[in-house]
C-alpha cells in the first residue's frame, strides 16, 4: 500500500499502522495514503470480517455488495447510517460544489464535468471503513501468507524481466532492487490484485460521506488532477475502497508527490508502464529517506533475562551498544556496521525472534506504518536475494486474542491504572506501554506480547 495504508488498505490510515501481535502490528493511521485501505487490497482480503447481513440494503454501484444500511462501528456521528443517507442524498451537491477547487487546482470546467458526470456514491465504502475484525492473523502467520515461495518465484521472474529498469533506477536513486519488487510483490502480488473499484467514485464517496471528508477531499482532487494532466485514463485508476491504485498502490496525493516519468514518454503511469512503476515506488523510498547501500534490519537473539522496556522504537542505540547488552545476529554473522543506530523490535515478546531496526526499515514504514508490512517488506527482500527464513521460531502455539479478549484487556489494564486510553479492542502503543508495565508490576518478561496468559493474569486466575 504506497502510503500504503490498504490499508488502509496503503493508506488513510484505517488500518492504517501500523503490534506485538498482528492486531497491534497492523495498527489504523497512515502517512501515506496508501494505508489507507487497511493494508492494501490484499491485506484487506486476508484479515476482512463478516459483516452481519444487512438490513435496509442501500444500492451499490456496478451490483457489488450493497451497504449494510447499519450506524458504523467508530461511533463517528458521520458514520451513523441516519447520517450516511443524508449525506448520501446530497452526494451530486457535494461534487459539483468542488469545482471551484478544481478549477484553483489548474483542472479544466470540461475535464470537471466529463470526469464528474454519471458519478455515484459506493456506500459499501461505509461499511469497510468501519469495519472492526472480531478475529486477527498472528504475525507468524501473516508472514507465511505474504512471503510464500510463488510469490518469490514471481519476484525472481519480475526482476530477470526487468533487469535493465531496475538496474537504471538502483543507479539514480540507489533504492534496492529487491525492496521494491517486495512492495510490488505484496501490494498487488505482482498487478493480480490491485483492486477493482473506481479511484473518482471511491475518493468522491468518501469526500462528501463520512468521517474523513476533509482527507479524501484533497485525494479526490488529486485523481481529477492526474486525470487533467493525462498521465493516466480513468480506467486505469481502479483500485482499494480507500482510492490506491496500480500495482504498488498508490494514493492519488503520493502520486502527485512521488511519480516520475521513467522512460521520457511524457507520461507518469505507474499502471501499466514497468518503467514508470519501478522509478515511482523507487523515488518515493528515496525522498522519504532511504539510504543508498544499507539493509532494513537484522534478526538477533535477545539473551535471557533481558529488559524488553528497551524495545522501543523511541529507544534506538547503536549496534554496538546493542552487543554490550548480549543482542548477536542470529546467523551467528558480526554486524557489518556496529556504529548504526537501530531499535529492538519484539513483535512475540520474549517467545519469539527479535529484530534490530535500521533507518530503511522506518523508510518502509512510512510506505506502510504497519510494523508487521513492513517486516515482511524487509524479509522478502531478503529472500529474493537468496536469504534463509528467519532463524528463531515464532511462538505459533500462542492464538491471537479476539477483538472481545482485546478490550477486555485494556479495560482490565484501565482497572488496574496500566492504561488512560478509552478501551476500542485495538491495540497500539499506549497498549503497549500499559501491558509492559503490568508485566513488570508482576515480575514476569515486560514484552509487551498480549496473550492468552497475561489477560488471565490480569483476571486474576
Amino acid at each position: 500500500m504506497m502510503q500504503s495504508m490498504a490499508g488502509l488498505a496503503k493508506r488513510a490510515g484505517f488500518v492504517t499502522s501500523r503490534l506485538v501481535i498482528a492486531a497491534v502490528l497492523l495498527l489504523p493511521v497512515h502517512a501515506h495514503a496508501q494505508a489507507q485501505n487497511g493494508l492494501s487490497n490484499l491485506f484487506g482480503n486476508i484479515f476482512s470480517s463478516t459483516n452481519p447481513a444487512p438490513s435496509q440494503p442501500a444500492p451499490s454501484p456496478g451490483g457489488a455488495q450493497p451497504w449494510s444500511g447499519e450506524d458504523g462501528a467508530s461511533g463517528h456521528p458521520l458514520m451513523t447510517a441516519a447520517a450516511i443517507r443524508e449525506a448520501a442524498s446530497n452526494f451530486d451537491n457535494c461534487v459539483a460544489g468542488m469545482w471551484p477547487d478544481a478549477a484553483r487546482r489548474g483542472i479544466t470546467q470540461d475535464n470537471f464535468q466529463r470526469f464528474t458526470a454519471g458519478l455515484s456514491p459506493d456506500l459499501r465504502i461505509m461499511d469497510l471503513m468501519d469495519s472492526q475484525p472480531e478475529f486477527t492473523k498472528s504475525i507468524w502467520d501473516y508472514l507465511d501468507i505474504l512471503v510464500n515461495d510463488n510469490r518469490l518465484a514471481k519476484g525472481r521472474e519480475v526482476l530477470a524481466k526487468y533487469k535493465a529498469q531496475f538496474d537504471a533506477t538502483e543507479k539514480a536513486t540507489g533504492v534496492d532492487r529487491t525492496i521494491i519488487a517486495s512492495i510490488w510483490g505484496i501490494e498487488s502480488n505482482y498487478s493480480t490484485q490491485m483492486g477493482d473499484r473506481s479511484v473518482l467514485q471511491s475518493t468522491a464517496t468518501l469526500a462528501c460521506i463520512g468521517r474523513r471528508q476533509a482527507y479524501f477531499k484533497d485525494e479526490f482532487l488529486s485523481a481529477l488532477e492526474i486525470l487533467n494532466r493525462g498521465d493516466l485514463r480513468p480506467e486505469q485508476m481502479r483500485g482499494s475502497w480507500a482510492g490506491a491504485f496500480g500495482p504498488t498502490q498508490f494514493m492519488p496525493t503520493a502520486f502527485k508527490r512521488f511519480a516520475v516519468d521513467g522512460d521520457g514518454d511524457g507520461r507518469r503511469d505507474v499502471v501499466d508502464n514497468p518503467t514508470d512503476l519501478i522509478a515511482s515506488t523507487a523515488n518515493n523510498l528515496k525522498k522519504d529517506g532511504w539510504q543508498a547501500g544499507q539493509t532494513w534490519g537484522f534478526e538477533v537473539v535477545v539473551p535471557q533475562g533481558f529488559n524488553y522496556m528497551l524495545a522501543d522504537r523511541a529507544k534506538a542505540m547503536t549496534i554496538a551498544q546493542w552487543e554490550k547488552l548480549g543482542l548477536k545476529r542470529a546467523t551467528s554473522q558480526p554486524f557489518p556496521h556496529p556504529a548504526e543506530k537501530a531499535y529492538l523490535l519484539a513483535p512475540a515478546g520474549a517467545q519469539g525472534p527479535g529484530f534490530l531496526m535500521l533507518q530503511n526499515y522506518r523508510v518502509i514504514m512510512k510506505y506502510n506504518p504497519a510494523e508487521a508490512y513492513a517486516l515482511a517488506i524487509g524479509h522478502f527482500a531478503d529472500r529474493l536475494r537468496g536469504g534463509q527464513p528467519f532463524v528463531q521460531p515464532w511462538p505459533r502455539q500462542e492464538r491471537e486474542l479476539s477483538r472481545t479478549e482485546r478490550l477486555e484487556l485494556q479495560q482490565l489494564l484501565a482497572q488496574r491504572g496500566f492504561y488512560k486510553g478509552t478501551p476500542d479492542g485495538q491495540f497500539g502503543g499506549q497498549t503497549r506501554e500499559a501491558l509492559r508495565n503490568f508485566q513488570a508490576s508482576i515480575g514476569v518478561p515486560a514484552d509487551g506480547f498480549a496473550s492468552s496468559d497475561v489477560l488471565d493474569r490480569l483476571r486474576g486466575r
